[in-house]
């Protein structure tokens, strides 16, 4: 039986990953990866040359027939009318937004006037806050702008050829994290985009395809495989792990997030949850946190030690790290919106002052700020059937012991994998098949894991936290 290859292209904030499949078979057929430059803004085109390499190491597109993106949500690629880059796209994690976000907020009325229009709070991660602080702090770059995209976007719209911006698409997914467009109407609120940036002109927005339309091939690939819509990463981790209404997914990469598929948008003036599109036609209410895997990084870095020798010494320590908490806000915050915090390590003796407690101090102190996340879900008319519990740092069967005990139920773990990828060859099969729904002919391997659950190591971080708040009130 003759192959019939699907490519699914992962470009999150670290690296670019492709992976290649037959989807007759499921089987995996050949795969690449490249890094990405670190910090908060980044040249596009670094994420172009990044996504040649990992393909050559993937061995090229050859009997590729469809292809789609997934990309990391929120960051501006500003494009001007020749379809040059202005400057460096701002990703969702640079925090230089946060006082847009704030007086966004106040100038259109409150923040139930953004949920009503867009579905979420602006914070200094959303797209509408980026254009806020280039029209304040680059009002001539501001004034070149001809076009903005989203990483997946402009990755997508560059496959195609790159040439006329009109040209640029996007799909609801991903749009729904700018926090300029409506899930619920489909349509884009361009009187915010003129809110944003102080003009009556606004730039060209990426059409919004349909989850299952295709656009183009890859020509500058040099492969006449169509290009799906593509999406947003958090979208395609729930197309990836075939996530259903019931399902809360909790995804421990550079950032945390908690969201579940639903039938219904939410709305939450808080703006604890966003109340974002899935990438099927359904919505994806979702909570992020700044801080994740990196976190567990960097005390493996101060502990000299790599991440599997790290998830041993937390797995020697006790639940709790004998009193020993950490506040895990490296990055400043999002959820809660604490752009300026910083980490905070409290409880500490002579006695839990060794690698064993500062290691479970640490995925402890993560995991805590997810399961806030997984409640915040809750509040707000989630069901939780099922927490499935994905992306790198998962894979440790430490971590996913304390997950099940931090969060107080069984966890779901798939075996590991690339599942944002996964989630964009789904899309593209979709596209190629073109029904009316995605196809759900595999089945995720799986293991589940259930702990005794830990409800005092979240008393104790909850102390901490309300601390931090009142100490910076």
């Amino acid at each position: 039986m003759q192959p019939l290859l699907i490519a699914g292209i992962d470009s999150s904030t670290q690296s670019c990953k492709v992976i290649i499949r037959d989807i007759r078979t499921w089987s995996l057929v050949r795969h690449g990866r490249a890094a990405h430059p670190s910090g908060t803004e980044v040249d596009p085109r670094r994420w172009w040359t990044a996504l040649e390499l990992a393909l050559k190491e993937a061995g090229g597109l050859e009997g590729v027939v469809a292809i789609s993106v997934a990309g990391q949500q929120h960051g501006m690629v500003s494009i001007d009318e020749n379809g040059e880059i202005i400057r460096d796209a701002l990703l969702w994690n640079d925090l230089r937004t946060a006082e847009a976000a704030i007086d966004l907020i106040a100038e259109l009325g409150g923040p139930e006037k953004w949920v009503k229009a867009t579905g979420s709070v602006p914070v200094a991660a959303f797209t509408v806050s980026k254009l806020r602080w280039l029209a304040e702090n680059e009002p001539a770059h501001a004034r070149r702008l001809a076009a903005v995209a989203l990483p997946h976007d402009w990755l997508s719209w560059r496959m195609r050829g790159g040439s006329a911006i009109r040209e640029l698409r996007t799909d609801r997914g991903d749009a729904s994290g700018t926090c300029y467009y409506s899930p619920s109407s489909g349509e884009y609120q361009l009187d915010l985009v003129k809110l944003a940036l102080g003009v009556q002109d606004v730039p060209y927005l990426p059409e919004v395809m349909a989850p299952n339309e295709a656009f183009g091939v890859a020509a500058s690939l040099d492969s006449d495989a169509i290009v799906a819509a593509g999406t947003g990463d958090n979208m395609a981790a729930a197309l990836g792990v075939d996530a259903q209404p019931g399902d809360v997914v909790v995804s421990l990469g550079t950032s945390g997030t908690a969201f579940m598929v639903s039938e219904r948008q939410t709305h939450d003036e808080t703006g604890t949850v966003a109340g974002f599109a899935d990438a099927t036609g359904r919505f994806l209410p979702l909570v992020c946190t700044l801080n994740a895997a990196r976190v567990i990084g960097a005390i493996a870095r101060t502990l000299n030690v790599s991440l599997e020798d790290l998830s041993r010494l937390a797995f020697a320590a006790p639940p709790g790290a004998h009193g020993l908490s950490l506040l895990p806000y490296l990055e400043g915050e999002r959820t809660p919106n604490r752009p300026d915090a910083s980490g905070v390590i409290a409880g500490l003796t002579l006695s839990n002052t060794t690698p064993e407690d500062l290691a479970r101090a640490a995925i402890e102190g993560v995991l805590c700020g997810l399961a806030d996340a997984i409640d915040a879900l809750l509040v707000r008319g989630a069901k939780a059937e099922r927490v499935i519990l994905i992306g790198g740092a998962a894979r440790s069967e430490t971590v996913a012991n304390i997950a099940s005990a931090i969060f107080g139920r069984e966890v779901v773990v798939p075996h590991p994998g690339e599942y944002v990828a996964e989630g964009a060859i789904r899309q593209a099969l979709w596209a190629l098949q073109g029904q009316e729904s995605p196809a759900r002919n595999h089945k995720v391997p799986a293991k589940v894991v259930h702990a005794v659950p830990t409800p005092e190591v979240r008393e104790r971080y909850s102390v901490l936290k309300q601390a931090t708040i009142d100490w910076h009130a």
